[in-house]
Order: C-alpha cells, then structure tokens, then sequence
C-alpha cells in the first residue's frame, strides 16, 4: 500500500536550495582573501621621491690610466647630494685591475681613481639623465715580474720591481638612472677621461654598471 504520509508543498526542494546557499556564502568569503593573495599588488613597483642624498655602487670598467693596453675591471661607488633641480655635487671611488704579459714581463696595474664631482642632470618621469664632470687623481701602482725568472734565477729588481705614483685626471660621464621600486635605482654612467701621464695628456675611458639607494 501506499504511505499516506503528508507531503508539505516545496519539501522536495529544501535541501539544494539550502546546498547552494552555503556554496554562494562560501565564494563570497573566499574572493577577497584570494585577491589579498596576489603575488604582484597595484603597488608593487611603486617608487618613492628621491632624496637630496643618493648612496651608489657597481662593477666599474675602462682603460687603466698608465698601461697602454687591456681593460680594467673593478668595483667603484659614490654619494652625491641635489643641491637644486639641474645641480648636484659630490664624490667618487673606484678600484680597479689589469694585468699583460709581453715576452719579458707580466705586469699588473692597480688604478685607485679619487674624484670630486659636479653635475647637470633633469628628471624624466622615473629616469634620471646626467652629465657628470669629475676632477681628481688616479693612484697607479705598478707590479712588474720578470717572466721564467725565478727559474733563471733572478732576484731583487731583476725578478720583480714595484712602482706607485698619483696622477692629475678628469673624467667626463653621462649618466643614466630608472628608479625601480622604493629607493632603489639602477645606474649606467660612461664617458671619456685624460690623465696626465709621462708630461703627455693620455686619453681613455670608463664605465659603470650599479645601483643607487636614496634616503
């Protein structure tokens, strides 16, 4: 026999209707924790004003002031103050090394370069365009080593003789600067230099690759 139990209107369709409640409640929680979630914000490359004060370094290369051939490789850094919209000031350092060879000798050539700085420089959006004039003195030391010579013998100057001599130069860079997030900057700088040399004005130049911090 059939049941005869009362069936109330709608019973039947409790049940989904309340399924996709919970499901629609479950999604709307769950949307904005996704959205907190992402890996990259509106903000994420946001960079701050730049200060008056800039902090930099990198990997340096060029000429070496003395040497008449190879390529220098080093590090160098520097601070620099905004004095005003197209005007900033302030000083530099760098080290770097090259080493030749000819029959006779293997010579290595450390070049401490000391400069004071002015430059002319504009904003553009998050760049930064330069031109940099730094005057100062390149310290040279010199390591000459006699090639086989410790095989033939030799000692003293015969084998290996040192020198160190500080040297009048200038350098002249143009300067390019992206702020990429926060108060960090990527900087490329290279130009031309003249150091004198021997009573002749010797030419060359030099470059840099680094990052800049400003308060």
């Amino acid at each position: 026999m059939f049941s005869r139990r009362a069936i109330l209107p709608g019973a039947g369709h409790t049940a989904p209707v309340r399924l996709g409640l919970v499901v629609a409640v479950i999604a709307l929680g769950a949307s904005p924790a996704h959205a907190d979630d992402r890996l990259l914000g509106d903000d994420t490359f946001a960079v701050t004003a730049p200060g008056a004060m800039q902090l930099d370094a990198g990997l340096v290369l060029g000429l070496p002031a003395a040497l008449p051939t190879g390529i220098s490789t080093g590090i160098g850094g520097g601070i620099e103050h905004v004095c005003g919209c197209h005007l900033a000031y302030g000083a530099r350092v760098s080290y770097a090394r090259a080493t030749e060879s000819s029959t006779a000798w293997t010579v290595t050539h450390g070049d401490l370069r000391v400069r004071a700085t002015g430059s002319l420089r504009t904003d553009a959006g998050r760049g930064t365009l330069a031109l940099r004039l730094g005057l100062g003195t390149t310290v040279v030391h010199e390591d000459r080593v006699r090639n086989q010579g410790m095989r033939a013998g030799l000692s003293g100057a015969d084998l290996e003789t040192t020198a160190t001599d500080a040297l009048p130069a200038a350098d002249l860079e143009a300067v390019v600067a992206l702020r990429v997030v926060g108060a960090w900057t990527m900087v490329i700088s290279g130009g031309p230099t003249a150091t004198w040399y021997d009573s002749h004005l010797r030419g060359g130049w030099t470059a840099e690759l680094g990052v800049a911090w400003h308060p």
